[in-house]
């Protein structure tokens, strides 16, 4: 006779699966912001003007922000003048409509990215890589269709 306990099903991927995954691992990655005093929509606008070279439009971050966050507008430039207030961000000298960051901001986003690298790295250690690659394709194809409809509502 078999002592081992039967293995539990696992759960029906849905909203709630998924969404638990995400606060979970946000969580993780806001104690480490939390050291710097940086908030997620802070670490995540940081990002985005990483990821856009030199410089990006005022507007276009706000663009960015509110469809990856899903926050309005107010909330985002409330969150670019809170890096522009600490020293993070600045305009450019001759474009007052186009952001950059600064060197600390260059620095912080740099910490900031190499810490997300280390979370990821610990908590998807062990998952085979087609797993990784089939979960990844399937939330992508599921933000797809939430954006659809998300953009079907503001019609």
């Amino acid at each position: 006779m078999s002592t081992t306990a039967p293995a539990t099903p696992a759960p029906a991927v849905n909203g709630q699966v998924v969404g638990l995954a995400h606060y979970a691992s946000r969580a993780v990655l806001e104690r480490v912001l939390a050291r710097s005093g940086t908030t997620f929509q802070q670490s995540l606008a940081l990002g985005a003007v990483t990821g856009s070279g030199d410089a990006v439009d005022r507007d276009q971050l706000v663009t960015q922000m509110i469809e990856r966050l899903k926050i309005d507008e107010s909330a985002a430039l409330e969150t670019i003048a809170e890096l522009t207030a600490s020293g993070l961000l600045e305009s450019l000298p001759a474009e007052e409509s186009r952001l950059r960051l600064t060197d600390a901001g260059r620095t912080l986003s740099g910490e900031i990215r190499a810490a997300g690298a280390e979370i990821a790295a610990r908590l998807y250690r062990d998952i085979p890589a087609e797993d990784l690659a089939a979960a990844a394709r399937v939330l992508t194809l599921v933000t797809a269709r939430a954006n659809a409809e998300l953009a079907g509502a503001e019609q």
